[in-house]
């Protein structure tokens, strides 16, 4: 397991095009914001929420899957470990964003101004907001041990070339210092008891999370399956958000050679597997839904996926023309990028050994998965328009959560430091 291995985490600073674009990124999304919120307060406030799910659900899957690592006892992942860890740096903001969608509620919830007499008890507002920042604080709090535990061991000395709040961190995080070894030793022994809690506490909480910001905008659609369906989303974009970015580190001080093909092929062979679980959560839902074939279970995916998937229409004559219903073109895309390009192109070995092959099909499987929440909860609100996602206010509110959460990574990652790195010499 990496974490017993001698590591050391080394202060970067931050590269100059990337600062530049987070930056630029961020300050076209502040923009968008604000003035979203002067002319269009609906929209503005909607692309918030779909957002703040997209990267909320990547942030947190990325110590979920640096916990399975540690639960499983694999060996092979090395730094990949780390760099999969990095991505939950966000994890605190998506709890300072969720009370902030507080203030766009009546724009996000339908069944505030307009109650489901028989759901009363569960679609209220004081229910709902309690029990998601009640999750989202309890993930922040044990992503935040996982994290400290990781990176304690290869933080020692840091602090050295470190000034103020990075400094102050580094100091917390390494008091009471017992030597190498045994914090190597105790640092392993604490992850071995975080990493489960954290993964239950992850299946339980996004499924949550799923009834409660996503299902609950269909207020009369149900669906058992769906918070394992919407978590194991997030789980599946964090898995191919960490081999896009494995790939991208290959060359990063400290890292070189350690990004091998051998692992590439391992995070290849991650995406592929696990995009086919997706196909095969979302089939089950599905075909259970389509043979009931019940008018309260069949609108969410009639919305989605137009008549043309429903079981009183299962015929050829007029397919084309009911693929142009709102919504189904879209639905589709999403789909070709989450799971029939992974599982075509990453068939064979030598794609899922060739770094940017599988960073290309790793971009495309991330992009698919903005896609998909997109589709997930817009129709809820504009069942008619198509694109209703597009438009300059919620490009603009996605650019800036992509700048924001990317100079969060390199933060965290180059200036903290948190990526460790293999000990030489």
């Amino acid at each position: 397991m990496s974490s017993v291995l001698a590591e050391q985490a080394v202060r970067q600073e931050l590269p100059r095009k990337a600062l530049v674009v987070s930056g630029a990124l961020m300050a076209i999304g502040l923009v968008a914001f604000g003035v979203g919120l002067w002319t269009d307060a609906a929209t503005t406030w909607r692309s918030f929420h779909v957002n703040y799910l997209y990267f909320g659900g990547l942030a947190q899957a990325g110590v979920v899957l640096a916990s399975i690592f540690v639960i499983i006892g694999a060996t092979w992942p090395g730094p990949v470990r780390h760099i999969a860890a990095g991505l939950s740096a966000w994890v605190p903001v998506t709890l300072v964003l969720a009370a902030i969608g507080f203030f766009g509620r009546r724009h996000i919830y339908p069944w505030i101004d307009e109650p489901v007499p028989w759901k009363a008890a569960w679609l209220n507002e004081g229910r709902l907001f309690a029990t998601d920042l009640g999750i989202l604080a309890v993930l922040a709090l044990l992503s935040y041990a996982f994290l400290k535990a990781s990176a304690r061991p290869a933080l020692h000395g840091a602090a050295e070339n470190a000034t103020g709040f990075t400094r102050r961190m580094i100091e917390r995080w390494t008091a009471d210092w017992r030597g190498e070894e045994e914090e190597r030793a105790a640092s392993a022994a604490r992850l071995r008891v975080l990493a489960p809690i954290i993964c239950l506490t992850f299946a339980f909480g996004y499924s949550m999370i799923a009834f409660d910001q996503v299902m609950s905008l269909s207020p009369v659609w149900f669906s058992n399956l769906f918070g394992a369906f919407y978590a194991w989303g997030a789980f599946l974009t964090c898995v191919s958000v960490t081999a896009l970015l494995a790939a991208a580190h290959r060359r990063y001080p400290g890292l070189e050679g350690e990004i091998t093909k051998d692992r590439l092929h391992d995070l290849g062979k991650m995406v592929f597997a696990f995009s086919v679980f997706w196909m095969y959560l979302f089939f089950s839902q599905y075909l259970v839904i389509w043979y009931g074939n019940l008018p309260e279970e069949t609108q969410f995916f009639q919305v989605r996926l137009g008549t043309e998937f429903l079981q009183s229409t299962w015929y050829w004559e007029g397919w084309w023309d009911r693929l142009g219903e709102p919504h189904v073109k879209v639905t589709l895309l999403a789909w070709l990028c989450v799971w029939v390009i992974p599982f075509w192109l990453l068939l064979g070995q030598k794609p899922k050994r060739t770094w940017w092959f599988l960073a290309g099909v790793a971009v495309i499987s991330a992009l698919g998965f903005w896609l998909e929440r997109n589709v997930l909860v817009w129709p809820s609100w504009e069942p008619e328009d198509t694109f209703a996602f597009l438009g300059w206010i919620q490009i603009g509110v996605a650019l800036g959560f992509l700048g924001a959460f990317s100079l969060t990574y390199l933060v965290f990652t180059r200036v903290f430091p948190a990526l460790a790195v293999p000990r030489r010499g």
